[in-house]
């Protein structure tokens, strides 16, 4: 919690106002049972209503005052814990954004999404509470023992015996709920991944036939959670019933205790119900504690899973300012032994590869599934950062790149399409923010999406849906292709992103980019080998390594690994060449 408190600097005042206007209102609770015991002592003894009545009417000034001191804590409370966890959760956002692909896949989408979520709200809630109701019980407690004293020394000594053994319970409690409530978010992070998994992939899911399983699953960590939440919620019950126990036991000392000094005559009857309602005070304000400690038990927790987060670190560090480029070099990129291994993973993804590729080349990636293809690419964005050798863009280290310098350098096409909610236009727009209609349009002409924007409602204005569910899976990659052309970038990274497209259109799309990236160096990642047949080089990748580099032509002629890869696909070639050796 102490991680986040400078989220509250700017909420000074009301971290100050909140609780003073609280102890305020503990003020006037206090003086009431004197009140009262006037009331008794003198009024009622001496049958003088007069006294009664300004008595009463003392009373309800208090309790006017009184209520106004809440209301005003209660804003002041709320205006507090709303502004910081609108600020922690806004940090939060932004330190993640932060992360590198190795930390965020370390992490996981569903405990980021629990703590950005449902953590803060929990911290929220418990600062809120703790600014209202943490000084003012444990003051109402001690006050009450303080006036105790002022009206009878013998009876107080009932109160300094009783509230010790009662903060030691409370405490105790606390201490063995605290790593529990963690645990109980553990479990929700597990049930929010199940939920989350099952609605995206609820298509494959019926497809399967696999409703029952799923629901299964679900059910099965959802009573996990559930008997987790219950063990904690029986330890946390038991405040109740033994601060009740402990204090009833108390009151019927101090009943019996407060009877003794009334008949020796050092006691006047209004001063025992004064001694009785201020431990009645003591019973209320526990259980209030009680609650607010629960509550307080789960913010604790959550906002040190908040913490962890802001601790965490990116991997990946990149210089204010790029120096210049090595203007003397033609060579685009360059790998220098190069391997890659994902945190976590038992073996290598990439291992020792080196090639390089001159400028407005286009460079085709092909190999088996699995094989390193889009490792290789996100080596060269700079998604991860390479765990042996160097990758070079323009003969300088990748590292050398600031962040906004490499991202205007490069356009990425990741293999799995994703639009953002929001106009057509909106979404083209990340590529080039200041890009024209006119542009957009030449881009989507590019991508072979012309056709596809013409047939929506208000063309560029049409309204996508998230993650593009109003979209077919072509149309999804044609929009993302045409996404990265308006960004004009040096380099071209296409990682897959043709795969939902038929032949005709996957033709004509590689014409327009070949038209269109004459001076872009390009990389084409995909199955078919059609697909890169007439690029300048071909990498051919097989269990991470690199086990062929070439043309078509050579590659066809001697590497067995693109040979198989080619003839799969065109069988009909393998045939005519067997043909034309038997001829």
């Amino acid at each position: 919690m102490r991680k986040l408190v400078i989220y509250l600097s700017s909420y000074k005042k009301e971290s100050f106002l909140a609780p003073f206007f609280k102890l305020l209102e503990v003020v006037f609770d206090l003086i009431v049972p004197l009140v009262v015991a006037r009331i008794i002592d003198v009024g009622i003894v001496n049958n003088d209503r007069i006294y009664i009545l300004q008595q009463f009417l003392i009373l309800l000034l208090m309790a006017a005052i009184g209520l106004a001191c809440s209301f005003t804590a209660q804003f002041y409370a709320a205006r507090a814990s709303v502004g910081f966890a609108t600020k922690v959760r806004q940090a939060l956002f932004d330190h993640i954004q932060t992360l590198s692909f190795t930390e965020l896949d370390t992490l996981g989408t569903d405990t980021l999404i629990t703590r950005i979520t449902d953590d803060v709200n929990q911290v929220q809630n418990g600062l809120n509470l703790g600014l209202r109701l943490l000084l003012r019980s444990p003051f109402i407690v001690i006050g009450a023992m303080v006036m105790a004293f002022m009206i009878n020394v013998r009876c107080a000594l009932i109160f300094v015996l009783a509230i010790p053994i009662l903060f030691v319970v409370v405490f105790s409690i606390m201490l063995v709920s605290i790593p529990l409530f963690k645990k109980v978010q553990g479990h929700l992070d597990h049930v929010t991944g199940l939920t989350r998994e099952n609605l995206t992939g609820v298509r494959v899911i019926r497809a399967f036939s696999q409703e029952e399983s799923s629901v299964r699953d679900f059910d099965s960590a959802n009573l996990a959670l559930t008997k987790l939440n219950e063990f904690v919620g029986r330890i946390s019950a038991l405040l109740n019933p033994l601060t009740y126990l402990l204090i009833n036991m108390a009151t019927v000392f101090l009943i019996y205790k407060a009877g003794i000094e009334v008949n020796l005559g050092n006691l006047k009857q209004g001063q025992v119900v004064a001694l009785y309602n201020y431990m009645a005070q003591i019973i209320v304000e526990l259980i209030k504690l009680a609650s607010l400690i629960i509550t307080l038990n789960k913010s604790m927790a959550c906002a040190d899973r908040v913490a962890s987060v802001f601790s965490l670190s990116s991997s990946m560090t990149y210089p204010e300012e790029t120096k210049a480029d090595n203007d003397n070099t033609d060579t685009a990129v360059a790998f220098e032994h190069v391997s890659f291994t994902y945190e976590g993973a038992g073996a290598a993804s990439l291992s020792d590869v080196s090639f390089s590729v001159k400028r407005g080349q286009t460079v085709g990636i092909i190999g088996s599934t699995g094989s390193g293809k889009s490792t290789l690419v996100n080596l060269i964005a700079r998604f991860y950062d390479a765990t042996a050798g160097s990758v070079f863009l323009n003969g300088k280290n990748i590292k050398d790149y600031s962040r906004n310098d490499l991202c205007d350098r490069i356009g990425v096409v990741p293999q799995k399409s994703v639009l953002f909610k929001g106009t057509i236009r909106d979404n083209l727009h990340w590529g080039n923010p200041d890009a024209t209609d006119e542009e957009l349009w030449n881009a989507l002409d590019i991508a072979q999406a012309r056709d596809v924007v013409e047939a929506k409602e208000g063309c560029l204005n049409f309204d996508i849906a998230q993650n593009g569910r109003n979209l077919s899976g072509g149309q999804r990659q044609r929009l993302t292709i045409a996404r990265a052309l308006v960004k004009h970038p040096e380099l071209l990274i296409l990682d897959d992103s043709a795969s939902a497209l038929d032949f005709a259109t996957d033709a004509a799309l590689r014409k327009a980019l070949h038209n269109y990236c004459k001076g872009t160096t390009t990389f084409l990642v995909s199955q078919r080998a059609a697909s890169i047949r007439q690029a300048n080089l071909i990498l051919v990748l097989d269990d991470g390594s690199l086990v062929g580099t070439g043309t078509h032509d050579d590659l066809l002629e001697h590497c067995s690994i693109y040979q198989e890869i080619y003839y799969s696909q065109f069988p009909e070639e393998r045939n005519k060449g067997r043909k034309e050796a038997n001829v």
